[in-house]
């Protein structure tokens, strides 16, 4: 909202009003206001909740220190959601569309996982909502950003031109243009596609289109949207859930998110400016500049979130938080065409998914064939079976960092290894 009035000021000539023009400056207000919101509310949340008996439910897992986090209050996710939603609100262009979509986005899930915990702590029912209720939302979701994604006439990329490719329309268009952007609009020109980039490979992109390549007609275009929404509902659930399951140690999901968020950040800012993408040779994508301003809003909240986070926690984020940040990874990660980094980018979240499904897999293969259930970890998600080896939850913690670091600076490298 504030864009708006000072780009008014701006054309009024008020000194320092042009500030709001650049995306770095947002970007700092962004990070900043989130971080003094989550600091300054987060004290008080915490005060509500307990006063309000808003506890930790905590089940018998036979863990070390399991009952010293009974009546943590919960539902703190509210902190990280309001930071992320207010900064946005106030330094991001509100009509651009991927804006919309990450505070839909925020708002669905959070949502989704308030009535979760609501469940879970005033009803008193353990298992909170049922798990077929919250894969219709997120399936709803995924739906709806998909659609978006393909028929909206806002998304879009820029392919590769040159003159020679260019209508007589086209040509007069990029002379009516002001001279700095004439050379931008002479490589480029803004098209529909469903391309994504695939990393560590020379010739980067990969095609949705290309799945249904054997289907010709009509049929092609329907089916190139319904594989496409597909794979955004997998992407979307699957993070979402992983991020969910990572959310069982003091800070585990919090720090790791805000690693993913720094990552996130710099591949919207080089994929959303000319010059970075043509010297990158990446997909350049008009419009996503704002996202930009997101994810420092998304890095505020969760850094200021640690804070009361952090081992030992004050508060917990609830389903509330960590299916919301598991989803706006997700969602982000598609919008800008990165998608498929997604299994080296949250390589965390994978991991104690895939802990889960191996070990309820193993259990119930070798329960039919030996008629007693074995497992492969002492106890799934990935981070309780280190716990139950003896592993202080701290080391634990900041051993996950470590790696969520590593892969976040692996997932940049892609950008120019290939």
């Amino acid at each position: 909202m504030l864009y708006y009035l000072f780009e008014y000021l701006h054309n009024l000539h008020v000194p320092g009003a042009g500030m709001f023009t650049y995306i770095s400056f947002r970007s700092a207000a962004a990070i900043i206001t989130s971080l003094f919101i989550s600091l300054m509310i987060g004290k008080k949340v915490i005060l509500l909740l307990q006063k309000k008996q808003i506890g930790e439910v905590v089940r018998d897992l036979g863990l070390e220190g399991q009952y010293q986090k009974k009546g943590t209050p919960s539902m703190g996710g509210i902190i990280i959601l309001t930071s992320i939603i207010v900064p946005t609100l106030l330094f991001a262009k509100l009509d651009n569309i991927y804006v919309l979509l990450m505070l839909l986005t925020t708002v669905w899930l959070g949502l989704i996982g308030f009535i979760d915990d609501y469940i879970k702590i005033f009803k008193k029912h353990k298992e909170g909502l049922a798990g077929r209720f919250k894969i219709i939302g997120q399936v709803g979701l995924g739906i709806i950003v998909g659609l978006v994604l393909f028929f909206g006439k806002d998304v879009v990329i820029a392919e590769k031109v040159t003159n020679v490719n260019l209508t007589t329309r086209q040509r007069t268009e990029l002379i009516d243009q002001p001279e700095s952007n004439k050379v931008n609009a002479a490589s480029t020109m803004e098209t529909k596609s469903t391309k994504t980039t695939i990393p560590f490979v020379k010739n980067n992109e990969f095609d949705y289109k290309w799945l249904v390549s054997f289907v010709k007609g009509p049929l092609r275009q329907p089916l190139t949207w319904i594989v496409y929404v597909l794979f955004v509902i997998f992407i979307l659930t699957a993070v979402s859930n992983g991020a969910n399951l990572t959310d069982g140690l003091d800070g585990l999901a919090t720090g790791t998110s805000a690693i993913i968020g720094v990552a996130l950040a710099i591949l919207a800012y080089v994929s959303s400016n000319f010059i970075y993408a043509r010297y990158l040779n990446i997909m350049f994508i008009p419009h996503s500049e704002e996202l930009v301003i997101y994810a420092a809003a998304f890095i505020g909240a969760t850094i200021g979130f640690l804070w009361y986070n952090s081992y030992p926690a004050q508060v917990f984020m609830g389903d509330t938080g960590s299916l919301a940040l598991g989803g706006i990874i997700a969602v982000f990660a598609i919008i800008i065409r990165k998608e498929l980094l997604i299994p080296i980018l949250c390589g965390i979240f994978l991991v104690e998914n895939l802990s889960v499904v191996i070990q309820v897999a193993w259990f119930k293969r070798t329960k039919r064939k030996y008629g007693e259930g074995r497992r492969v970890f002492l106890m799934a998600p990935l981070h309780h079976h280190y716990q139950k080896k003896g592993f202080p939850e701290p080391k634990i913690v900041t051993r996950f960092w470590i790696v969520a670091i590593i892969l976040a600076v692996v997932s940049i490298v892609t950008l120019k290894i290939r």
